[in-house]
């Protein structure tokens, strides 16, 4: 497994979700506090020991218990950096899928499998936004800065970059893709610390 990069998931997601502090208010921001346990749970996953075995059982208890709440099923290591979860649930995405950098998921989204399969899920690339509703099946592929129309239904791939797809089936509607729905958190936090690495240099 490589290696997880905590501080970039974490300060990804808090910029993706535009967040000017650095820390939840102790009273609400519910869905970001929730993005930090599945970020943490993920973190205590790989690691060993008898100590990590009892950090990563306090994580899994409160990631498990805030799924509930939120209703979210958003299994771990499913989503890149840069996640942003614009509402409470719910939210259904199976464990085989794989989502890039930078997505922005609304509520009401499905991503699953074939039907009669386990793990034919999709893959989504980085700089996508997913509207309300959307529901995408079985072993596809969605190319980067794509960007999902409300109530969409989706099991064809799409190999163009940058496009709407909206419809049911969907189909593409618009040459504008996802650029506009979404922040890039993890393409700032790169780029910060490349220019902070360099001002070090001088």
């Amino acid at each position: 497994m490589a290696v997880y990069d905590l501080e970039r998931m974490l300060e990804g997601d808090r910029l993706s979700r535009g967040e000017r502090r650095t820390r939840p208010r102790f009273f609400g921001d519910d869905i970001w506090k929730y993005q930090i346990i599945l970020r943490h749970y993920e973190y205590w996953i790989g690691k060993r020991g008898l100590i990590a075995s009892l950090v990563r059982g306090y994580w899994h208890y409160r990631y498990y218990k805030e799924s509930i709440r939120l209703n979210f099923e958003i299994p771990p290591f499913v989503f890149g950096a840069g996640l942003s979860i614009a509402h409470r649930g719910p939210i259904i995405v199976n464990p085989s899928a794989k989502i890039g950098e930078n997505c922005r998921i609304h509520s009401g989204v499905n991503i699953g499998t074939a039907a009669g399969t386990q793990n034919s899920a999709p893959e989504i690339g980085d700089n996508c936004y997913i509207g309300p509703g959307a529901k995408l099946f079985g072993p596809i592929r969605i190319s980067n800065g794509v960007a999902i129309a409300a109530q969409a239904v989706i099991n064809k791939s799409c190999e163009r970059e940058n496009v709407t797809l909206g419809g049911v089936p969907a189909e593409v509607i618009s040459e504008r893709g996802a650029s506009d729905y979404i922040i890039a958190g993890s393409r700032i936090f790169d780029q910060t610390k490349e220019a902070a690495k360099c001002h070090r240099q001088v």
